[in-house]
C-alpha cells in the first residue's frame, strides 16, 4: 500500500507492507516532516534555524532536532574534507535559490529575487544582470558546536543551508519509527531520498531509477532492489534548474568556488546502511566531478553514475538491476 503528497518542497511516498498499517505510519511520517521543516528551512521566518541566523555571533541553545540536523550536516562536510558543506548557504541565496520553489513558481515573475524553477522546465531570472558574487564558503569548521550541551555559536556572515541532509536525515527517522510503531515493512521516499525499514516484500522494494524521482516509474532507466534497512539517494542536476546572469544554474554548490560545479554527471544515486550517508555520497560526487567514481570506490559505496552525456558508470557493489526497455 502506498501513499504520496507534496512536503519539504519536494514529494513524499511512503509504502508498506500490512495495508491496515497505512494510517498510522502515514501520521509518523507527517509529524516528521513537519517538525524538520519547522527546526530546519530556511524559506520559514519562524524556523529555528532562521532565528538562529538571526542570534549570529552569539551562543545559542538550539532544540535537539536541529542539533540533529546540524551535527549531521558538519559530520558530511568532515568526511567529504567540505566538498558537502552546510555553509553554502549565501552562496545558493547569491544564485537565486532563495525561496521554496513551490512558492516561487506561483510568483515567479514578481522580482529578481523570487525566481527559481518548478519540478519541470527553466524559470528565467528577471533581470540577467543581476548577477552572483561567487566566493568560497565561509567553511563548516567556522560554526562552533558543542553538541552534547546543544550549544551554538554562527559567526556573523555565515549562512546554513541544512536542505539536502536534513531530507535525507527526515527520512531515515521517518523509517525507523514507523518501523517500530507498525511493526510492519516500509520505505520512504523523500524525493530521491529513500530508506527501508523492516521486512520488505518479496524480491525487497523496487526502486525505479531517473532523472526525474516522479517520472521514473512511468519511465525508469533502471530499476534496482532495495532491502531490509537499506538506504538510496539520487543528487541530480537536471529537476532543480533556472536561469541566473544569462546561465542555468541548480540548486548543488561547490563549496570550494561558491558556484555551481563543472557538468560531469547529470544524476549519482548511490546505495548505503542510511539515506545520509547515501546522499551526503551522491551530492559529493556531484561536486567532485570526474573523480567522482574513484572517490566512491575507495569508500567502497556502490553507485550508479548518469554522465551528461548519458553515458552510465557503476562503482564496485552496485546491485545488478533491469535496464528500461
Amino acid at each position: 500500500m502506498t501513499t504520496a503528497f507534496p512536503a519539504l518542497g519536494t514529494t513524499a511516498e511512503l509504502l508498506v507492507t500490512d495495508p491496515a498499517r497505512l494510517g498510522a505510519a502515514l501520521a509518523v511520517l507527517r509529524e516528521e516532516l513537519a517538525a524538520i521543516d519547522a527546526a530546519c528551512s530556511r524559506f520559514r521566518p519562524d524556523s529555528e534555524i532562521s532565528r538562529l541566523h538571526e542570534a549570529a555571533g552569539r551562543e545559542v541553545r538550539v532544540g535537539p532536532l536541529l542539533a540533529e540536523a546540524l551535527a549531521v550536516a558538519l559530520r558530511a562536510a568532515r568526511l567529504t574534507d567540505g566538498v558537502v558543506d552546510p555553509t553554502v548557504g549565501a552562496a545558493v541565496r547569491a544564485l537565486g535559490y532563495d525561496r521554496d520553489f513551490a512558492l516561487v513558481a506561483a510568483d515567479r515573475h514578481t522580482s529578481v529575487s523570487n525566481v527559481a524553477n518548478e519540478s519541470f522546465g527553466t524559470a528565467e531570472v528577471a533581470n540577467d544582470s543581476f548577477a552572483a558574487s561567487f566566493g568560497r564558503a565561509p567553511g563548516w569548521h567556522r560554526v562552533l558546536f558543542d553538541p552534547v550541551r546543544r550549544l551554538v555559536v554562527l559567526p556573523r556572515g555565515v549562512h546554513l543551508d541544512l536542505g539536502a541532509t536534513a531530507k535525507a536525515l527526515a527520512a531515515d527517522r521517518a523509517a525507523r519509527r514507523i518501523h517500530a510503531a507498525a511493526g510492519c515493512g516500509t520505505l520512504v521516499n523523500l524525493g530521491g531520498d529513500l530508506r527501508a525499514a523492516g521486512p520488505p516484500p518479496d524480491g525487497g522494494w523496487l526502486v525505479a531509477l531517473g532523472d526525474d524521482h516522479a517520472a521514473a516509474v512511468t519511465r525508469p532507466d533502471a530499476t534496482v532492489a532495495l532491502h531490509r534497512d537499506g538506504a538510496l539517494a539520487t543528487s541530480g542536476t537536471t529537476r532543480r534548474r533556472w536561469r541566473h546572469g544569462g546561465r542555468t544554474v541548480h540548486h548543488i554548490v561547490d563549496p570550494r568556488t561558491g558556484d555551481v560545479p563543472e557538468a560531469r554527471w547529470r544524476t549519482v544515486t548511490v546505495a548505503a546502511k542510511s539515506t545520509v550517508d547515501a546522499n551526503t555520497a551522491s551530492t559529493a560526487a556531484i561536486v567532485l566531478g570526474a573523480g567522482a567514481p574513484a572517490w566512491l570506490e575507495r569508500r567502497h559505496l556502490p553507485a550508479r553514475l548518469t554522465g551528461v552525456d548519458g553515458d552510465v558508470v557503476t562503482t564496485p557493489g552496485w546491485p545488478g538491476e533491469r535496464e528500461a526497455a
